[in-house]
């Protein structure tokens, strides 16, 4: 196997990953080439093709793989045998949490999406819908059975916290004051005192 230009033996796909996702935040999505990106993984265009179809399919999957854990991990706490302040509360600091340790595949994707086709709009649209609808649901349950207070709208709540958690790209530093816990658990206590009574 052709080893990357980061001296990675990792399967082709991811290599192909790493690749554009290291270009698009050095070049942007619009500057960076498809010999490029093949070329930085070490692979050929047939590769590429083979695995994404096209550019936009890497920009996609720079997203999507993200949005998945993040949906894995959402599932697994609306699921747990806890009481539902305790599982919106996990899902809204994870959520953070796994934002700012993939900021650089939300800041690109955030910054390039307007490229993708409105086929490919539409999709990542409904897969970032399936995520919110999920979380709102964790929201209107509490709201529903009087663990929560009713006098914000669940809407409301959810496009608050996940504005906060859209922005964190902007300001987040690694160095800075705040460790990714501290803004997870600042971020969801927030989300919490806006349902209390």
């Amino acid at each position: 196997m052709t080893r990357t230009t980061d001296g990675s033996d990792a399967p082709v796909p991811r290599r192909l990953l790493s690749a554009a996702t290291r270009l698009f935040a050095e070049r942007g999505y619009d500057r960076t080439s498809v010999q490029e990106i093949v070329e930085a993984a070490g692979v050929t265009k047939g590769a590429l093709y083979h695995y994404f179809g096209s550019k936009e399919d890497l920009l996609h999957e720079v997203y999507a793989r993200v949005l998945r854990v993040q949906q894995e991990r959402l599932d697994a706490f609306a699921d747990a045998d806890e009481p539902v302040q305790t599982r919106l509360r996990a899902a809204a600091a994870d959520v953070v949490v796994t934002t700012i340790e993939n900021l650089e595949d939300a800041e690109i994707f955030f910054r390039s999406m307007h490229h993708l086709s409105p086929e490919k709009h539409k999709q990542v649209r409904a897969e970032r819908r399936r995520y919110h609808e999920r979380f709102r649901a964790l929201v209107e349950e509490g709201q529903r059975t009087g663990v929560f207070s009713t006098a914000t709208p669940a809407d409301l709540v959810v496009d608050y916290h996940f504005g906060s958690v859209h922005h964190l790209s902007t300001w987040y530093r690694p160095e800075g004051a705040l460790t990714k816990r501290e803004v997870a658990d600042h971020l969801a206590d927030l989300l919490m005192r806006a349902l209390r009574f």
